[in-house]
C-alpha cells in the first residue's frame, strides 16, 4: 500500500552494480509511490546526484572501479548542502559488521543487510526521510517544530474538523533586552520560554497537544478550548518567575532597562513581559491557516497594549 505523506514526490537513487537487484529495488519503490533514479557504478552515481539531487540514496558498498565508501565520502564533502546532506543508507552483506563501520565512517546514515524483504526496505526508507523532513523542520535554537510544521498541524485540524485551540505566545521588549543584554542572553530568554511552555504544556494539556517555535520570540501552542486558559495563566506564572534571572540586580531595582535609539535618545524599557492571544474554533468559524494566522495576530495586539503578562481571549462568536 502506498504511504501518500512519505512516498509522493520524493526520490530515491539506487546504486548498485547487480542488475537484477537493481531492477528489485526500483520496482518495489516506484509501486510504493516514490520517483527513482538508479546508477550502476559510483562516478554513474555521482552524475545522478549532481543532477537529480534525491532525497535519499541506496547505495551499495561493493561496486568495481569506484566503491560505496568513496561515493558516501565524495557526497558528504559536495559543496551543495541540499547534496551533502542527503541520507544515505547502506546495502551490505548478512555479517559484514566490518562493512557498516567503515559505511559509517565515510558518511552513511542507517544500513540494510542483504537479502531484505519488501517490507524492511520501504519501512527504512521512509523513517529515514521522515527523520529528515522533522529534522529539517525543528528550530536549531528551541529543537521545536518550525513555521512548516505548524502550517501542516493547524491544516490537518481544520481540515479534519476537529475542535481545537490555539495560543499565540510573544514576548514584550525583547529587542530591547537583546540589544542591552546580547544575543546570547536573548537566545537564554527564548529557550526559557520554549522549556516553560513545554513543562506546562505536557502537565495541563490533552494527548496531542502541538507546541511550534514560529521564529524569534513567537511561539504557538495547539490544544484544546478547555485547558487553554489554565496553560495560559500557568505559563505566564513560570515565565514572570523566571525571567528575572537574566537581569542584572541593578535593573530590577529600577524595574526597567536603559537603551539609546538611532537619534541618541535615551528610552527605558520595563523587565521582558508575555503577551498571549487565545483563538478556538469553537468560538469563531475558522476554516483555512491565514484566518488563524490573522485572529491571532490581531488579539496579539490588544494584548500588547496592557501592560505586564497578559492572555486574551476571543469571545466573540459566530
Amino acid at each position: 500500500m502506498k504511504d501518500p505523506v512519505q512516498s509522493a514526490g520524493h526520490r530515491v537513487l539506487v546504486v548498485d552494480d547487480d542488475r537484477n537487484l537493481r531492477k528489485i529495488i526500483s520496482t518495489n519503490l516506484e509501486l510504493a509511490g516514490f520517483l527513482v533514479e538508479s546508477a550502476s557504478d559510483g562516478q554513474e552515481a555521482l552524475d545522478v546526484i549532481e543532477q537529480a539531487q534525491p532525497d535519499i540514496v541506496l547505495l551499495d558498498l561493493m561496486m568495481p572501479h569506484m566503491d560505496g565508501y568513496d561515493v558516501a565520502r565524495t557526497i558528504r564533502k559536495h559543496p551543495n548542502p541540499s547534496v551533502a546532506n542527503v541520507p544515505i543508507i547502506i546495502l551490505t552483506a548478512k555479517g559484514e559488521t566490518d562493512d557498516k563501520l567503515r559505511g559509517f565512517e565515510a558518511g552513511a546514515d542507517d544500513y540494510i543487510t542483504k537479502p531484505f524483504g519488501p517490507q524492511e526496505l520501504l519501512a527504512r526508507v521512509r523513517a529515514k526521510i521522515r527523520r529528515v523532513e522533522v529534522d529539517s523542520s525543528l528550530s536549531p535554537l528551541t529543537r521545536l517544530p518550525g513555521n512548516l510544521a505548524i502550517e501542516n498541524e493547524l491544516r490537518r485540524r481544520i481540515d479534519t474538523g476537529e475542535p481545537f485551540a490555539v495560543i499565540y505566545l510573544d514576548l514584550d521588549h525583547f529587542k530591547a533586552f537583546n540589544d542591552v543584554y546580547g544575543f546570547t542572553h536573548g537566545d537564554e530568554a527564548i529557550q526559557m520560554l520554549a522549556r516553560i511552555t513545554v513543562d506546562v504544556v505536557r502537565r495541563r494539556g490533552t494527548p496531542g497537544d502541538f507546541i511550534g517555535h514560529i521564529g524569534g520570540d513567537d511561539f504557538i501552542v495547539v490544544t484544546q478550548d478547555d485547558p487553554a486558559e489554565e496553560i495560559a495563566k500557568e505559563i505566564i506564572a513560570g515565565f514572570d518567575k523566571n525571567i528575572r534571572n537574566l537581569y542584572s540586580a541593578k535593573d530590577l531595582r529600577a524595574g526597567y532597562i536603559e537603551t539609546r535609539d538611532r537619534r541618541g535618545a535615551l528610552n527605558r524599557f520595563p523587565i521582558m513581559t508575555l503577551s498571549m492571544a487565545l483563538v478556538s474554533n469553537d468560538r469563531s468559524s475558522l476554516t483555512n491557516y491565514a484566518q488563524v494566522g490573522e485572529a491571532a495576530a490581531e488579539l496579539k495586539r490588544y494584548a500588547k497594549s496592557i501592560a505586564g503578562s497578559v492572555y486574551v481571549k476571543d469571545k466573540r462568536r459566530q
